[in-house]
């Protein structure tokens, strides 16, 4: 892959020889997409007629008289096609796929939601798709489970390593080495070997260009901060890459599960834990022992639970122009308990982690300052952690109730 596909010192494409034409091949043809006007149209014209874009950017009124600092808006990503930012990529992967092509998709999963999008795109286009997701996450994420299901997609629940979504990359990759004539590996997140962090936030950065737009058409000024969780990148740089070049801060929030001293968390940027290493055909800032093995992560957030995060986030961080905090378990389920109660709005525990670490420093600004937050999903996803979080007895039983004898 020559020296593209590099931020910095971070990204590369570290793949075995096996994958080498196939990777030339989508280089190639994602290059010709990017210079061929035709393309970014068609892309527009299915997100507009297919997937609800533009999607909203909503005062927060209440919450904002709440903190009595900052006006805060909420670019609604919860209200994009299948619930959360991850239609933008597999809606723009989808397209590339009938370029080459190609007649089947693969993808893992972690939360659910890019398994729900990449079935809902292999509909729509016709395509055989195979979801791989770890068989942790397929326990507490079975209304997604369903879904995919539902459209046509074979889930196979991955049971190696720590059975989250780190483990199920590995086993996507497995079958793409396999497969490769017929079939296209839909990465869902930023990382991964190049082209997928530069392609994946390419598609991404609708986010950005419509919030920056929205913003300035709202309150003819630019936001002081703009707030997205961080697992793998996607949603933080699909809206922090528009306002790059603007006196913005960006402010990136990983999972800091049950605290950055006690080690079960999953954050490599904000904690002193991650140390550069290559794993999953990339080089990048990972949960890594001194003898380069992953070590295990935590997260309410199954989609926050990676090992691993984007290489152009790593650059970033390391040139100053992010900055990068981490939300607890605790502290993000307040955060998604008082969006509830103030806004009506039910944001995914992902998301939550950008309204907790917004919530710490609101009230800190000044009441003319502007800032965004990315709700990147929905919240009903997650409905058995959350009513295991709340400690609802009622919620509990009925849950545990229709849970019970679930099988894939």
């Amino acid at each position: 892959m020559k020296n593209r596909g590099y931020y910095g010192e971070f990204g590369g494409a570290f793949i075995p020889e096996i994958l080498v034409a196939t990777f030339d091949e989508l280089v190639d043809a994602f290059e010709k997409a990017k210079n061929d006007p035709s393309f970014w149209k068609e892309y527009l014209e299915i997100m507009s007629t297919y997937s609800c874009r533009p999607t909203p950017l909503t005062p927060a009124e209440n919450l904002s008289h709440y903190f009595g600092g900052a006006q805060i808006f909420i670019k609604r990503e919860d209200l994009n096609h299948t619930g959360a930012h991850k239609a933008n990529n597999v809606m723009g992967q989808g397209l590339l796929v009938k370029r080459m092509k190609k007649t089947r998709v693969i993808a893992e999963t972690g939360a659910g939601q890019h398994g729900v999008a990449t079935a809902t795109m292999a509909a729509k286009f016709g395509f055989r798709c195979t979801i791989y997701m770890g068989e942790v996450d397929v326990k507490r994420q079975r209304p997604n489970v369903f879904w995919m299901q539902r459209l046509g997609a074979e889930v196979i629940p991955v049971k190696d390593g720590t059975a989250i979504l780190k483990d199920a990359i590995n086993e996507a990759f497995r079958d793409w080495i396999t497969h490769m004539d017929d079939t296209h590996y839909v990465l869902g997140t930023a990382c991964g070997p190049h082209p997928f962090p530069e392609m994946v936030s390419y598609f991404q950065s609708i986010i950005g260009q419509e919030a920056r737009k929205q913003i300035l058409e709202k309150e003819g000024r630019l936001p002081k901060r703009v707030f997205a969780c961080v697992g793998g990148g996607s949603n933080a740089l699909g809206i922090f890459k528009a306002f790059l070049d603007d006196p913005v801060e960006l402010v990136g929030v990983e999972a800091g599960g049950k605290g950055l001293p006690t080690g079960q968390h999953a954050s490599r940027l904000a904690s002193r834990d991650g140390s550069i290493g290559v794993a999953q055909g990339y080089k990048t800032f990972f949960l890594q022992n001194n003898d380069g093995q992953m070590k295990e992560t935590h997260s309410v957030a199954a989609g926050l639970d990676y090992v691993g995060v984007s290489p152009i986030l790593s650059s970033l961080k390391e040139q100053g122009r992010i900055r990068v905090e981490s939300a607890t378990d605790q502290e993000v389920i307040d955060a998604l308990s008082l969006t509830l109660k103030k806004e009506g709005l039910i944001p995914a525990l992902e998301s939550a982690h950008a309204f907790a670490q917004a919530f710490k420093e609101a009230g800190k600004l000044n009441r003319d300052d502007l800032i965004i937050i990315n709700q990147s999903g929905r919240g009903d996803k997650d409905i058995f952690t959350i009513a295991d979080a709340f400690d609802d007895p009622s919620w509990k039983e009925f849950i545990q109730e229709k849970a019970h004898g679930y099988t894939l």
